[in-house]
């Protein structure tokens, strides 16, 4: 059984940069595909980034494209999120995923087996 425990939410102004980290445990993380999504209020969990098991495609909602970088570390069992040039609208609830596949990671949180318990990011104006 895998677990992931997300971290490095928190409270940022717009335009800041904040770094999420994604620790996973209880299974083989190298053959893992690794994705982010988010929550708000009252929304659905939307798709923010994937990176296939070896690294070789990485995903990026257009919301998040040229902002957000996810890299996937086997040899410390995290995934991170580097999300730069913050806006309010980046605001929710923070989810990793992960799928034992080693295909082209999919954007639909459906397609995800495991997930981590989220952590929050507020971006203010």
């Amino acid at each position: 059984q895998v677990q992931l425990v997300e971290s490095g939410g928190g409270l940022v102004q717009a335009g800041g940069s904040l770094r999420l980290s994604c620790a996973a445990s209880g299974g083989t993380f190298s053959g893992y595909a690794m994705a982010w999504f988010r929550q708000a209020p009252g929304k659905e969990r939307d798709f923010v980034a994937a990176n296939s098991w070896d690294s070789q495609w990485k995903y990026y909602a257009d919301s998040v494209k040229g902002r957000f970088t996810i890299s996937k570390d086997n040899a410390k069992n995290t995934v991170f999120l580097q999300m730069n040039s913050l806006k309010p609208e980046d605001t929710a609830v923070y989810f990793c995923a992960a799928r034992s596949d080693k295909t082209p990671p999919p954007r639909t949180a459906a397609n995800y087996t495991y997930w981590g318990q989220g952590t929050q990011v507020t971006v203010s104006s």
